[in-house]
């Protein structure tokens, strides 16, 4: 078993290397701004009147605003990347990074909006602009609740990696881990290209809001329920098992989310984030009561 958790230690060292990230970096960066060129020309060749691709997503050729949704879409890739390297150091950092992604997609989301606005004289009863309104102003307070999960955090001890248990524990988050790469790699590759047939055969492509990433954390779900039972074999501790077990539930509110239509996906979304720091919270005042003096 130890020579099991070793060899796939030896692959996580070899796949999170900062040789190796530092070239992903710069590799989706390339990509990024690849595809943001094309996206801006194909704008421009359909203001133009030449278009030789089907309009399955039209409101994304309308204006250049919308070219940034290409960019950010790859850049949410990278991230999910770094989301596998943070995976083995903590669960807490985990579901930080799983919150900053749904951010930046909330984000891209707000991106393909603005340009479809209905700027008429009755703008205020448009469904669209409130919409739009509501997820703006969730963004705000998914932002500091992100800031405020992120500082809570920060209380936690920094403890060393001398323990075995501790040690064989991270080993077999690392085992997670590695086995989340190649699954979301050959995912994403599928996806990508089941999503270029639809586009090229003009087949009606699904909802580019939650494309890959609906998947993404449909398995994130179940990496965080396993890594939830191997914690079962390394620690006894009440509070730390409720604490997992509450971040796990926030991921799958999250999941959930993608599946909403209209208001409910930033609810949806606001509600485990507040969740996930609530559970934090209660956390750290049951491990770091603050010691009160008597007079």
């Amino acid at each position: 078993m130890n020579s099991f958790l070793v060899f796939f230690n030896n692959l996580f060292g070899i796949a999170f290397a900062p040789k190796v990230q530092k070239g992903v970096e710069k590799g989706i960066l390339l990509l990024a701004a690849v595809g943001f060129i094309i996206h801006l020309s194909l704008i421009f060749l359909k203001s133009q009147g030449i278009t030789f691709l089907t309009p399955i997503y039209p409101e994304l050729l309308n204006d250049p605003i919308s070219a940034i949704y290409t960019p950010f879409s790859l850049i949410l890739v990278y991230e999910a990347y770094l989301l596998l390297f943070y995976l083995p150091r903590s669960f807490t950092s985990c579901v930080s990074k799983q919150f900053e992604i749904i951010s930046l997609i909330v984000i891209r989301k707000i991106f393909k909006d603005i340009p479809q606005m209905d700027l008429d004289s009755y703008w205020i009863t448009s469904e669209h602009n409130l919409e739009l309104m509501l997820d703006l102003f969730g963004f705000l307070i998914l932002f500091f609740l992100i800031f405020l999960f992120n500082r809570s955090k920060q209380r936690l001890p920094k403890k060393k990696v001398e323990e075995p248990s501790l040690i064989q524990f991270i080993q077999a988050k690392k085992t997670v881990s590695i086995v989340l790469f190649v699954v979301l790699g050959v995912m994403l590759i599928t996806t990508f290209g089941q999503w270029t047939n639809d586009l090229f055969s003009q087949s009606k492509a699904p909802d580019l809001d939650s494309l890959f990433f609906n998947q993404f954390f449909t398995l994130l779900i179940i990496a965080d329920v396993v890594i939830l039972l191997i914690s079962f074999s390394y620690t006894e501790e009440y509070s730390k098992l409720i604490r997992n077990t509450g971040f796990v539930i926030a991921t799958i509110l999250i999941r959930l989310s993608f599946s909403a239509e209209g208001y409910l996906t930033m609810v949806l979304i606001l509600t485990g984030v507040s969740f996930a720091l609530m559970i934090l919270k209660i956390y750290n005042a049951m491990e770091h009561p603050r010691t009160r003096s008597i007079a």
